[in-house]
């Protein structure tokens, strides 16, 4: 948790898959959140939190299920305003004295619309512009009975206490999420709500900028800090961060594993030993990396193998430095989010996440993580408060295996070659049409298979590759960019005729979920 700077707002997680929504919400208003599950929320925990509003998040669960997700009866004694949202709502009648009953057909799932009642509610201030409003419904149960001082603000055609508020109390809930993109108004119900709170909005980067560089010079004293440079954004943020903390105490390292695209170590060492002048490793390893790569194809293997290299050379430089004290990473607060198994148990593993996690423990340092409490969007906002470059800061994301997971299949160096060209190709016709900052994330895979192809007059055998580009706001859901057909036919020509070694082109229309971003 943070400190007590800001005013806090707490936001309980009941399990839904767009709890993150909320807090994206709210800290665009410049209000400082933070995500618990609700099995971490105790009387002790809220006694330190002291939080100036709570929010209770949607849910899978029904509240007759046993052991269905509860939370502690002291949050209502707090004093401070409360919004259910969905499976939040039905807690808060359950608890509170009111009814809830299992659907009979009065489920509601998709697109609905919520009527006004006449009397007014300050939650709902400028919020019905007509006679109803759009709202995104995904509940089975449903309050049959709303809980003693409660009253009616808004109903559906299934959700008769679609809105109901205790005003003597502060207590809200709706039934629907307002948080999700097909409730369009849905982010005036938040403005409303934390107005009501009394909420300053005093949480900007500049404040946080102030406030982690503090935080940095106390944690770390006049220790020395060995920093994981990548060249994406988290990293860098937070190396240009951590150095205008502690100047010259930190160390950064870039490694080459031999797995970057074309001509970007350059471009990374450049720009920081250009514009920042602080100590940086150029650790070119790329002999080392492919060199375990060779012969290996299964993906996870592959994953593994780099992440362990990355031990092994962060070490090695970590020696060459007289020794750490702390190891610095841009760990963001989704990851920090994800790491917390909801229901207890052991999460599934999709793919492994390359980090240098085993370092710390290994060599007795401690963790110096200042953007673990910010968002991807924060952190480039934060970017532009330090003074990077713009171009730098609307980078797309890059994985740290690098190129290894968008070469399915064993990596070969002339392999490796290919790809760089042709993912050179295709990100500049995407800057060519003005499309680069429209997509989240955008690269070739090459493909572990050749095709027959004709050139001029006479016969290849040539790699398939695949493009890849998506739309997203932090990675954890996306849909394919949708380029046109002319976009897409004049990069398959320049992929084809510029870049020897591919003779098929094809456009990866896969969403997440069911696909994940990157091929491996």
């Amino acid at each position: 948790m943070t400190d007590q700077t800001h005013d806090r707002l707490l936001i309980i997680d009941f399990g839904s898959q767009v709890t993150q929504l909320i807090a994206r919400r709210l800290r665009e208003l410049n209000v400082y959140c933070e995500i618990h599950p609700f099995q971490q929320v105790t009387d002790a925990f809220l006694a330190e939190f002291q939080p100036k509003a709570v929010i209770f998040s949607g849910g899978p669960a029904s509240v007759f299920a046993e052991g269905a997700p509860m939370p502690p009866k002291s949050v209502f004694d707090l004093g401070v305003p409360i919004l259910g949202i969905c499976y939040g709502q039905q807690v808060m009648m359950h608890v509170l004295g009111g009814k809830v009953e299992r659907g009979h057909g009065t489920a509601e799932f998709g697109r609905a619309y919520v009527t006004p009642e006449a009397r007014k509610l300050a939650l709902l201030d400028g919020w019905f512009a007509a006679d109803r409003e759009q709202v995104w419904m995904s509940h089975g149960d449903h309050v049959s009975e709303i809980a003693p001082g409660f009253e009616v603000y808004g109903t559906s055609p299934n959700a008769p206490f679609a809105i109901t508020g205790d005003t003597a109390r502060n207590f809200y809930a709706v039934q629907f999420h307002p948080e999700v993109h097909h409730t369009p108004n849905g982010a005036m119900l938040y403005e409303n709500f934390v107005r009501m709170a009394g909420f300053k909005g005093d949480w900007t980067m500049g404040a946080y900028r102030e406030e982690a560089i503090a935080k940095i010079r106390a944690q770390v004293g006049d220790g020395k800090v060995i920093c994981a440079l990548s060249g994406g954004v988290d990293s860098s943020v937070a190396a240009v961060l951590i150095h205008e903390a502690i100047g010259d105490q930190l160390t950064c390292v870039y490694v080459d594993h031999g797995l970057m695209r074309k001509d970007e170590s350059e471009q990374v060492v450049g720009m920081f030993r250009e514009h920042y002048n602080l100590p940086l490793i150029h650790a070119d390893e790329s002999d080392l990396f492919l060199g375990r790569l060779e012969g290996v194809s299964d993906p996870e293997t592959k994953r593994k193998i780099i992440g362990g290299l990355f031990i092994d050379v962060f070490e090695k430089y970590a020696k060459e430095i007289g020794g750490a004290d702390f190891l610095a990473q841009g760990t963001l607060y989704p990851d920090v989010i994800e790491s917390v198994s909801f229901s207890g148990g052991p999460s599934v593993t999709i793919k492994s996440h390359h980090n240098v996690g085993g370092l710390p423990e290994r060599m007795n340092m401690q963790l110096v993580e200042p953007l673990r409490e910010l968002f991807k969007d924060e952190v480039r906002a934060l970017g532009r408060e330090l003074g990077l470059p713009p171009s730098f800061i609307g980078r797309h994301p890059f994985p740290g295996p690098g190129l290894a997971i968008r070469c399915p299949g064993e990596i070969t160096r002339a392999k490796l070659d290919i790809l760089r060209e042709a993912d050179a190709v295709y990100i500049d016709q995407i800057r060519k049409h003005g499309l680069y900052d429209d997509i989240w994330q955008a690269f070739v895979a090459i493909l572990p298979v050749k095709t027959v192809g004709v050139m001029g007059d006479g016969r290849t055998y040539d790699y398939a590759c695949a493009l890849r580009a998506v739309t997203s706001v932090d990675g954890m859901t996306a849909d394919y960019y949708p380029f046109s057909h002319e976009f897409l036919g004049e990069t398959a020509t320049r992929i084809i005729n510029e870049v020897p070694g591919i003779n098929r082109v094809t456009y990866d229309i896969t969403s997440k979920p069911p696909g994940t971003i990157e091929w491996e």
